[in-house]
C-alpha cells in the first residue's frame, strides 16, 4: 500500500515524518520514501535528493519515477522502485501534493493521511522557515485542494508538541498497516 502524507505547507509534515520514520525504524513493514526535488541541496527541514530541472526531466523520461508533479515552481518525484515494495506488501510512506492523490489512487492501493494545523500556527511556521515572503505565505495559506473521494483517509492534527504529533501519525500509520492487503 502507498500511504500518501498530504497537507498544506507549514503543517509539519516533514518534521512528523522524520520522527515517525525514526520511531518505526525497526519495523520492516514500512518504507519512508526520500523525495527527489529540483531544489538546491541541503535546505533544512526535509531530507531529499536534489536534481537540476534537466536531470529531473531525464530521470522522468527514463521511467525513474513512480509519481512526479510540479508545485511551487519545483519538480518533485517519488522513485520508481517503490512499486516493487508495494508489490511485496510493504507500506510505502510518501509526502506528496494533494493534487496527486487521484493519479496515485488510479495506479496503486492508497491510503491518505492528511496532516492539519490551525492557520495561525501554519503562518508562524512558514514565516519561521524563511523560504517565502509574506505574499507567498498568504498564497500558501489560501491554497485549497479537495481530496478525491472515496479514498481511505485519516486526519492527524499537528497542533501540539512534535512528540504528540508523531504519536498521532504513528497511530495512523499502524492502522494503515493493519488494513493493508497482503502482498
Amino acid at each position: 500500500m502507498l500511504v500518501l502524507i498530504v497537507g498544506s505547507s507549514g503543517v509539519g509534515k516533514d518534521t512528523l515524518l522524520l520522527a515517525a520514520r525514526d520511531q518505526l525504524a525497526g519495523d520492516n513493514r514500512f518504507r519512508f520514501v526520500r523525495r527527489v526535488i529540483t531544489r538546491p541541496p541541503g535546505m533544512l527541514g526535509e531530507e531529499y535528493d536534489s536534481l537540476t530541472a534537466q536531470e529531473f526531466d531525464l530521470v522522468r523520461e527514463s521511467g525513474g519515477f513512480a509519481l512526479a508533479w510540479r508545485a511551487h515552481g519545483l519538480h518533485y518525484g517519488i522513485p520508481a522502485d517503490v512499486t516493487l515494495d508495494i508489490a511485496q506488501g510493504r507500506i510505502v510512506v510518501a509526502n506528496v501534493s494533494r493534487s496527486l492523490v487521484a493519479e496515485a489512487a488510479d495506479r496503486f492501493p492508497v491510503r491518505v493521511i492528511e496532516i492539519r494545523a490551525p492557520a495561525d500556527l501554519i503562518a508562524r511556521r512558514l514565516a519561521a522557515r524563511g523560504r517565502e515572503d509574506a505574499v507567498d505565505v498568504a498564497r500558501r495559506l489560501a491554497r485549497q485542494v479537495e481530496l478525491p473521494l472515496p479514498v481511505e483517509r485519516d486526519i492527524v492534527v499537528n497542533d501540539g508538541t512534535v512528540a504528540e504529533g508523531t504519536r498521532r501519525l504513528v497511530a495512523a500509520l499502524t492502522r494503515a498497516a493493519s488494513d493493508a492487503p497482503p502482498g
